[in-house]
């Protein structure tokens, strides 16, 4: 069971903003990268493995960052990446990279050990939060861990460019205001709908749920194989199909970038048992949203389905 900790950093402002914000860059992709729009000549050089991430430093940086993204790609598994040159040439040219870390991309590691610098701030979510590989990877989709790593982003641009520092301040606080949107439907799901049975095809929707205070009721064993790219026990298989033939869960979340025959047939399944369906994807969608942006669209059509499913007899 993978459970969120507190967090006694950086309050949440309580100012309600526009997604707008003033100080938002868009993340645009190109190729297989995403890269920031206009920056300033000195900008430190990110890599992002993948736009999640990205997104987030680049709103962070502003002009004072040049942002490229690694995965952005929609309609691939972020699980099954390949790097290529140009992704070993962007590392190699990186004054800061940050990667997720416990196993999600093992290969821009492998990257970064090709090309070695000892000017090269390199952070893995993974080890600001204390986790590991064998933990949900899933990160993004937490809104603790999403804090606590926006405050780090924060310190390192302060660390490697001290003389923007206000500059990285302002912008913090700018981010954390354009966030309130996505903190206060998170609030708004949880006082509505808290204790509601769903299910999920994969285990990317684990801190999500927590943090929606809904009962994720699917087989753990189930969505961690299709996470991992494995076909889910034959008993896990059974135990869903039972759960969403006898309509125990209210909806079926279901990771469009990770769909296999077993997933496609629960999806099947769910349809013609009249469960309604909720797609959220691994990556940014489309690929230059903000991090919040696209968190919001996801949340809307969950509290929607939700609410729809409550209000059927």
């Amino acid at each position: 069971m993978y459970t969120q900790p507190s967090v006694h950093q950086r309050r949440w402002p309580t100012l309600l903003l526009a997604p707008a914000t003033a100080g938002w860059l868009a993340v645009t992709a190109c190729g297989q990268a995403g890269t920031t729009g206009i920056v300033s000549d000195h900008a430190i050089q990110v890599v992002a493995g993948e736009n999640f991430w990205g997104s987030i430093a680049a709103q962070l940086g502003g002009s004072h960052v040049s942002v490229t993204s690694i995965v952005t790609d929609p309609n691939a598994d972020p699980h099954e990446y390949a790097s290529n040159t140009n992704d070993a040439r962007a590392f190699a040219n990186a004054d800061y990279v940050v990667l997720n870390g416990a196993g999600y991309d093992d290969w821009a590691q492998k990257l970064l050990d090709a090309n070695p610098s000892s000017s090269r701030t390199v952070r893995t979510v993974a080890t600001v939060l204390g986790k590991r590989p064998g933990d949900n990877p899933h990160f993004w989709y937490s809104p603790a861990f999403v804090l606590r790593v926006v405050d780090q982003i924060t310190a390192d641009f302060e660390r490697i460019d001290p003389s923007d520092a206000t500059a990285f301040a302002s912008l913090h606080t700018s981010f954390l205001r354009g966030m309130q949107p996505y903190r206060d439907t998170i609030a708004s799901v949880a006082h509505q709908f808290a204790g509601e049975k769903v299910a999920a095809t994969e285990d990317i929707f684990v801190y999500m749920a927590a943090a929606l205070h809904l009962s994720l009721i699917s087989p753990p064993e189930f969505m961690q194989a299709v996470a991992e790219g494995n076909d889910p026990p034959a008993s896990a298989v059974a135990a869903f199909e039972q759960q969403i033939q006898g309509r125990q869960a209210t909806l079926l979340v279901y990771n469009t970038q990770t769909v296999t025959a077993v997933t496609t047939n629960i999806e099947d399944l769910a349809r013609r048992v009249g469960i309604k369906i909720v797609g959220i994807s691994e990556t940014v969608q489309p690929p230059n949203a903000p991090f919040q942006t696209w968190q919001l669209r996801e949340l809307d059509a969950l509290q929607t389905a939700l609410a729809a499913t409550r209000a059927s007899p």
